[in-house]
């Protein structure tokens, strides 16, 4: 069971230093520290418990005095719109502080719950929105991201963010070896429909414990392709570069004919 605890924080913003080609930002702000959603392929997972950084909004506006104009990247590992944020909107509170400082802000979620905020990016400057998703079978997505919105739910959401003026897409982020290859038409195709305005993708990393703990998922629910997760990683956290240049590929293909760019412009 998630418990919560309230922290004090001495810095909120960390300043990306390499360029970032996949979500163009220049800073990150994660609100919480952990997240309740709970997908299986993700660390962040992995901790019972969600610091609340009470004091975020604060120190933001010290920090935000000192940097350069750029776009703020919120949520870049933890999901600011995770339950949590329904009781402190923290998420809310940051977003109205960007939006003051004339900053640009692309949220990272797989929740609905931003369209609560819908007000605030319409006053706000060049707001993104990427919602990810790993699957648009129901079945697939309880079983990695048990407390996610339904992979059509998330769609949806990214609709109505753009039929309100938000630049919306989403991120196939991870998309799953032996997963991907049997709904990958359906899912563009239904990424198109929901009008997306790009697909980010990458495929799934595995570092320490989460190996083991993925893996022990795979044999659990889907057993029969658990020799081929061991053949496909091997002795390293990426899959065989062969398999993930077949499977980008693919995706970028099938973004060509259904007229989807695979980065984003403002």
């Amino acid at each position: 069971m998630t418990q919560y605890k309230h922290i004090k924080i001495n810095s909120l913003i960390n300043k990306i230093i390499s360029k970032d080609k996949l979500f163009t930002g220049d800073y990150t702000i994660d609100p919480y520290q952990n997240c309740e959603i709970g997908c299986i392929y993700c660390d962040s997972s992995y901790e019972k418990t969600v610091y609340i950084k009470t004091n975020a909004v604060e120190i933001l506006k010290e920090e935000l005095k000192q940097y350069k104009k750029g776009t703020i990247i919120l949520g870049s590992v933890h999901d600011p719109y995770q339950n949590v944020e329904k009781k402190y909107r923290l998420t809310r509170e940051i977003l109205k502080t960007i939006k003051e400082y004339n900053f640009r802000c692309h949220i990272l979620t797989k929740s609905n719950l931003v369209l609560r905020d819908i007000d605030l990016l319409m006053q706000s400057k060049q707001p993104i929105v990427t919602i990810s998703l790993t699957s648009i079978n129901n079945k697939i997505s309880k079983v990695f991201e048990c407390n996610a919105p339904a992979p059509m739910e998330r769609l949806r959401t990214v609709e109505k963010l753009n039929e309100n003026g938000i630049k919306s897409g989403v991120a196939v982020i991870p998309w799953l070896p032996y997963f991907i290859e049997e709904e990958i038409e359906d899912f563009i195709k239904n990424i198109k429909k929901h009008k997306a305005c790009y697909i980010l993708h990458k495929h799934l990393e595995l570092k320490g414990d989460q190996k083991n703990i993925f893996f022990n998922y795979i044999k659990k629910h889907y057993p029969s392709i658990l020799e081929k997760y061991d053949k496909l990683y091997k002795n390293s956290y990426t899959p065989q570069k062969e398999y993930v240049y077949k499977i980008d590929n693919k995706i970028s293909n099938l973004c060509k004919v259904n007229k989807i760019m695979e980065k984003i412009r403002y």
